[in-house]
């Protein structure tokens, strides 16, 4: 059963959500992050400077969040996210070794404004 801040628990994890959650590279990045940390490590959503909007950013978490990849706690006026470590790899044994493996892509340089 989802607890009310939308955290699925272990046993409901799905692999086709997990794996749609993956497919972005910048909430790829965001688990690569967590899982090369400390295990019991906890960073606000804006540590990751991710370039993209404030509400993009806020959807993304969201999205791992309800996949069940990471757990997000409130601290006052910010959320920190820990990666749901031992969660994920009872139910997909390897997976977190597979992202951290796996070569960072470049981001495109951002494109000058047109006049």
């Amino acid at each position: 059963m989802t607890d009310d801040e939308g955290h699925p628990d272990t046993a409901e994890i799905e692999l086709g959500r997990v794996l749609a959650a993956l497919a972005d590279p910048l909430r790829r990045r965001v688990v690569r992050e967590l899982a090369a940390g400390p295990a019991d490590g906890a960073r606000t959503c804006s540590s990751f400077a991710l370039p993209v909007s404030k509400a993009t950013v806020t959807h993304h978490f969201r999205t791992l969040r309800e996949a069940g990849l990471i757990r997000q706690i409130d601290r006052g006026n910010s959320r920190m996210a820990t990666l749901r470590r031992a969660d994920i790899e009872q139910r997909f044994p390897g997976l977190l070794g597979i992202l951290t493996a796996e070569e960072p892509i470049a981001e495109p340089a951002a494109q000058p404004a047109q006049d």
